[in-house]
């Protein structure tokens, strides 16, 4: 599930999953342009509006776009996202508990 406007999570991995040889040029040229479209939505959309989906999806791009341009190779982008991942998971489970036991006070 995407937020309204932005790239669903299961379309960008079956877009980078397709290999380039199987796509025609016009697909390149959409997923090029819906992808950098969709860069600019998730810079711009506040995180506390996104969902939690959403949010994952756009700190995996983050962090996958950081590795590359720091020349990471495929192993360590991978490592890195899993990495973050499972942070974003962990202060996501923080902060339910912690609203939990807010409102049980």
């Amino acid at each position: 599930m995407s937020d309204l406007g932005r790239k669903d999570i299961t379309e960008q991995a079956q877009e980078k999953l397709t290999p380039d040889s199987q796509k025609s040029t016009t697909d390149k040229i959409s997923e090029s342009t819906t992808s950098t479209t969709d860069k600019i939505g998730g810079a711009l959309q506040p995180g506390d509006s996104k969902s939690t989906t959403q949010d994952l999806s756009d700190t995996a791009r983050s962090t996958v776009d950081d590795a590359q341009g720091q020349g990471k190779t495929l192993l360590e982008q991978v490592e890195q996202v899993a990495s973050d991942a499972a942070q974003y998971v962990s202060e996501t489970a923080k902060d339910i508990a912690n609203k939990i036991s807010e409102s049980t006070k």
